[in-house]
């Protein structure tokens, strides 16, 4: 397993090599510039600013240079806050957006995989329809909208929770749920489908016949084989929501990765638009290594990279 897991991180070299060339060429090509402002500098400081951030290169010698930059770790500096490195902004903003994170998908799990658990067992009652009416509104509600509502309701209205900022605990129960709801609706109505489809298998009705309690049979037996197919949508969500969500972190004013990434597309500031697009891809590559190996230990039979698991 551990030569399958550095074999998988070598192959995400070329991935990364692949979206960092992506993203600067978009970036480059785009119309307009990082210093470009409705009232116009002068001819001599804007010359000036571009030489000291290399734009006056030609686009092939700022691509090589950026490359040989990255691969001694270096992002560059920001060019929206002056004096500030790259690397700096998303250290300090990273810790936020992955307790932020953390929290949505803890939700997501546990809430998720019990309401998924619990429609597929009382599957055609009125509590797997409930379920399942839960989950449609929370793929259909925008994070945005929802994000209001419980703004003005629970926040502004009631008086119960923080309706923004960062500063405890309980400033995240508002932007986490924000969060969680739409892949928590996702983890139900997967958990609910992959629990139907192995509930009635032979191994469970030899467990229950043993006179094993429901719950252990569910437990044990059903829910631990119906989350291979659950566990597929884990890699890409936790990079989701481990660099958190851009609205929600706007609207909540959480100064995690996403109010930054926005500042840096308004301001065409290109080195943090790239570290952030860089860290959201080491995230993905990360996570979908993390839900392989945790396919062998849910199914041993599973072979990871021609050996068993």
């Amino acid at each position: 397993m551990i030569r399958y897991a550095l074999w998988r991180i070598l192959q995400g070299i070329p991935v990364l090599l692949i979206v960092a060339s992506i993203t600067f060429a978009l970036l480059r090509f785009l119309p307009g510039g990082p210093f470009e402002r409705e009232k116009a500098l002068p001819p001599e400081i804007l010359r000036n600013i571009e030489a000291r951030y290399h734009l006056d290169e030609p686009l092939g010698r700022q691509y090589l240079r950026y490359l040989a930059d990255l691969a001694r770790g270096d992002l560059g500096p920001s060019y929206k806050y002056v004096g500030r490195d790259v690397t700096q902004i998303l250290g300090e903003a990273l810790p936020v957006s992955l307790q932020l994170g953390a929290v949505a998908f803890v939700l997501c799990c546990v809430f998720g995989m019990a309401m998924g658990l619990l429609a597929a067992v009382w599957r055609g009652s009125a509590a797997d329809r409930g379920i399942m009416l839960l989950a449609l509104l929370g793929v259909s509600v925008p994070s945005f909208v929802l994000a209001a509502l419980l703004v003005l309701g629970v926040g502004l209205g009631l008086g119960w929770l923080p309706a923004a900022l960062w500063e405890g605990p309980r400033y995240a129960v508002l932007p986490a749920i924000t969060l969680a709801a739409l892949p928590t609706a996702y983890v139900a109505q997967l958990t609910r489908t992959s629990v139907i489809e192995v509930i009635d298998l032979d191994y469970v009705r030899t467990a229950r016949a043993k006179g094993l309690s429901e719950l252990h049979v569910h437990l044990r037996h059903v829910l631990r084989n119906a989350l291979l197919a659950v566990v597929t949508y884990f890699g890409p969500l936790l990079a989701m929501l481990l660099t958190g969500s851009f609205v929600v972190e706007h609207i909540f004013a959480i100064p995690g990765i996403g109010r930054f990434f926005v500042t840096a597309v308004t301001n065409r500031d290109y080195p943090l638009v790239m570290g952030v697009t860089l860290l959201y891809a080491v995230l993905v590559v990360a996570a979908n290594l993390a839900v392989d190996l945790l396919y062998g230990w849910l199914d041993p039979r599973i072979r990871l990279g021609g050996r068993e698991a």
